[in-house]
């Protein structure tokens, strides 16, 4: 069995906000659950190429956006799910936006979004 406070676990900050990486690839588990926090007033371009990603709004408000211009609003209560490697903008609205994220397969861990980059980061 697994037990994990917020206080034990690894924090990685993305470039737009900060990851709290609760499963990790080295956990055995085959996905990742993480918490993010998308800071307030951010956009950001991000594609997973080796992930899949459910991502659920625990707060704040914000938005994805598809490559084809669908916009979404994500508020509490929201999920939305990457299952086609899916290229996406990410932002939240005037406040922190949190996400409860699950990725498979798991996250090594130290993997952080290259926001400088021309279109999407990836890892």
């Amino acid at each position: 069995m697994i037990v994990r406070s917020l206080d034990e676990v690894k924090t990685v900050d993305w470039g737009n906000g900060i990851s709290r990486r609760f499963l990790l690839e080295s956990d055995g588990m085959g996905y990742s659950v993480t918490d993010t926090v998308v800071r307030a007033g951010t956009s950001s371009n991000l594609q997973y190429q080796r992930h899949l990603e459910a991502c659920y709004c625990i707060s704040g408000s914000g938005w994805v956006v598809a490559t084809d211009g669908t916009r979404h609003p994500i508020t509490p209560g929201t999920l939305y799910a990457l299952d086609q490697h899916d290229a996406h903008e990410l932002a939240a609205a005037d406040e922190d936006l949190r996400l409860v994220c699950v990725f498979t397969p798991a996250l090594r861990g130290d993997e952080v979004h290259d926001l400088t980059a021309d279109g999407f980061s990836r890892y």
